[in-house]
């Protein structure tokens, strides 16, 4: 079930959909931009990639450089209407509706995970119940990345509250006006370490100035159908 906040945040972004994609035309984040669009073009060659929360596929084109295939979800079908157009070139990839707590209609199975930007709009209380889930539709073993902003003064939008357990808000405002309250945690290194342990092993986390980025696998063996230097083997036999 979901909270007040969580469906206001939903709305937010239906609401922000078409303007969403501004964000990348800062001038002082794009040579962090570029880091983070080389990393994503090489990070899952070859794999089949569960992606979460996937917006308007700005980060899955270029996942699709070199990703064997790519099941990208989104709860807002607003923004899913605005990835489905791009060009992924020789990638498949396919958009399907989800709520990333359930991903109800999800298959299982996937040698990767992708999501971003989307760490920070999760609860802390929810992030267990968010990682379990997504684990389960995922390979033992499987290669996860996850990227998100660093709170920047100046650059990022104040934080407006704090709540009791932790969370952090921030007020936007939209180009109808209309300002929305939307929850955005900036975890620190070991924030990303304790909520991870347990769950995932090979936790690697990198900071850029204005970003960063979060590598594991997940725990558990390793699915004996990927090839040692992590390719898929057989990999489109299985959809």
């Amino acid at each position: 079930m979901m909270t007040n906040t969580e469906d206001a945040m939903i709305d937010y972004y239906a609401r922000r959909a078409a303007e969403y994609e501004r964000i990348y035309a800062r001038p002082e984040r794009q040579a962090d931009l570029q880091v983070l669009a080389q990393f994503l073009s090489r990070a899952f060659s070859g794999l089949q990639v569960l992606e979460l929360a996937c917006g308007t596929g700005y980060w899955t084109q270029f996942i699709a450089r070199t990703a064997a295939a790519i099941l990208s979800t989104d709860y807002n079908p607003e923004v899913l209407a605005l990835a489905k157009p791009k060009d992924f070139g020789n990638c498949r990839v396919e958009f399907t509706r989800a709520d990333a707590y359930s991903l109800e209609n999800t298959a299982g199975g996937h040698w990767a995970g992708f999501h971003g930007f989307w760490w920070s709009h999760v609860p802390v209380a929810r992030r267990s119940q968010f990682l379990s889930v997504f684990h389960s539709r995922l390979s033992p073993g499987a290669k996860v990345v996850m990227i998100d902003n660093v709170c920047v003064e100046g650059s990022s939008t104040p934080v407006l509250r704090r709540d009791p357990e932790g969370n952090t808000y921030q007020l936007r405002r939209l180009d109808d006006g209309s300002g929305h309250e939307v929850l955005k945690n900036f975890p620190s290194d070991s924030d990303l370490h304790a909520s991870l342990s347990g769950c995932a092993t090979d936790i690697k986390v990198r900071r850029l100035p204005y970003f960063w980025i979060t590598e594991y696998k997940t725990a558990g063996m390793p699915d004996n159908s990927i090839n040692t230097d992590g390719n898929a083997a057989g990999l489109l036999s299985r959809q």
